[in-house]
């Protein structure tokens, strides 16, 4: 009796850990294949602090670049004379660019390069996505650059989609910028207003340009896209 106990017992036990053993089999084998997971990198372009990740170029070399380009608040102010621009150091491809703009006076003219090209020059090779008050979300191909949307090679300018979905002077807009290998997608405040595709060039620095008057510029990011 006591024999047959054991047996039984011995049985229970090796029933009981070939349970979990082939419990845990069939996980392993149902488990799909490791797969390639990438999170969209978000970089910040202006740090809500300093400028000392730009580069500036203005069209009168004389002056201080400090007193046309300032910080104060988390907010970017240019005063738009004279002519120029601020530039990232690197350069970017394929992203979604997010930036943020107001007139704080009286609506005036602006815009915001991609794609640009060194050396720099006060009219230098970008796409210009304009930000010029009545006009935002025209394209600009400045210095040679080009689309195929530019069918009149006379002219540099590639009129927006719709009418304009701007805000009055005082209040911030939302520029969105998604450059995808040759194609480029301008909406502003939500509102898609224009569509390049052959893009040429289609990579390079990114600019937020002194035309004008003044202008103000925060939450300067974009996410990467995956290529």
């Amino acid at each position: 009796m006591k024999t047959k106990t054991m047996r039984l017992a011995t049985l229970l036990i090796i029933i009981l850990l070939a349970i979990p053993g082939f419990t845990i089999a069939q996980v392993k084998a149902k488990k799909p294949k490791n797969q390639k997971t990438s999170k969209s990198e978000k970089i910040q372009l202006f740090n809500g602090i300093d400028l000392n990740n730009w580069v500036f170029k203005l069209k009168d070399p004389v002056i201080d670049p400090s007193k046309v380009f300032t910080v104060k608040d988390g907010v970017i102010h240019i005063a738009g004379d004279p002519f120029g621009y601020m530039r990232t150091k690197d350069v970017y491809s394929d992203y979604k660019l997010h930036v943020e703009w107001r007139w704080p006076i009286e609506p005036s003219n602006s815009g915001v390069f991609v794609h640009a090209q060194e050396p720099d020059t006060v009219w230098l090779k970008c796409i210009e996505c304009q930000l010029k008050a009545g006009n935002a979300g025209d394209f600009v191909c400045m210095n040679g650059a080009d689309m195929k949307e530019r069918t009149d090679k006379t002219k540099i300018f590639v009129n927006k989609l719709v009418d304009s979905s701007e805000k009055p002077a005082g209040e911030w807009n939302t520029l969105k910028v998604i450059c995808k290998a040759d194609i480029i997608e301008v909406y502003i405040n939500g509102v898609l207003q224009n569509r390049g595709t052959s893009v040429s060039p289609n990579s390079g620095h990114i600019c937020l340009q002194s035309e004008g008057k003044d202008v103000e510029f925060r939450n300067v990011y974009l996410t990467k896209l995956e290529k």
